[in-house]
């Protein structure tokens, strides 16, 4: 290989190490206007849009070793989105940039070693953010407790007719009396 090729190779595969994904996505059509939009939505879910020839990204998904099928994709006008932050994020971002301006269509993304379709992609997208994700978590795990405290409230009005609020409680509670001051020295 032409050592002038090896560097950007060597450069863009340090890129691609860095990152656990690698979306293609079809530029053909896209405006440079449109380019700087979807690249600056991008840069705010830490990810990156970057144009570079296939044969580029064949030597270093062959160095990565990502899987042979992603070849076949690697034809027309392809750039790759990459980055360290969330891959569902910067799915997300591509399909809102797609269904407002029909650009840029997705090839396919290569997450952990494995080949997406794009629809596998499109369903990362559907996915959500990680906090969103993590709050759903913990509604799952709150919910048991919190299907116990209302039956057992529910018991103890019962039994014992309706219990106080919690502010009602803090103010019927009688007042911490004060601690004798020690005697001096």
């Amino acid at each position: 290989m032409n050592p002038d090729k090896k560097v950007i190779v060597d450069q863009l595969l340090t890129r691609i190490n860095t990152s656990p994904y690698v979306l293609l996505v079809d530029y053909t059509g896209m405006t440079v206007p449109q380019f700087n939009e979807i690249r600056k939505r991008l840069r705010g879910v830490g990810s990156n849009l970057h144009v570079t020839k296939n044969s580029y990204v064949k030597a270093a998904g062959a160095s990565r070793g990502f899987p042979e099928a992603l070849h076949a994709d690697l034809k027309g006008q392809t750039a790759i989105v990459f980055g360290e932050a969330d891959v569902c994020r910067a799915a997300q971002v591509v399909k809102k940039f797609r269904t407002e301006t029909k650009k840029p269509a997705i090839k396919s993304a290569v997450l952990d070693g494995a080949l997406l379709s794009p629809d596998k992609v499109e369903s990362l997208a559907d996915v959500g953010s990680r906090e969103d994700l993590l709050a759903s978590l913990l509604g799952v795990i709150n919910a048991p407790g919190s299907s116990i405290a209302r039956a057992i409230r529910a018991k103890a009005e019962k039994d014992a007719g309706p219990l106080p609020s919690e502010d009602e409680a803090a103010a019927d509670a009688p007042a911490a009396e004060e601690a004798p001051a020690a005697p001096e020295a």
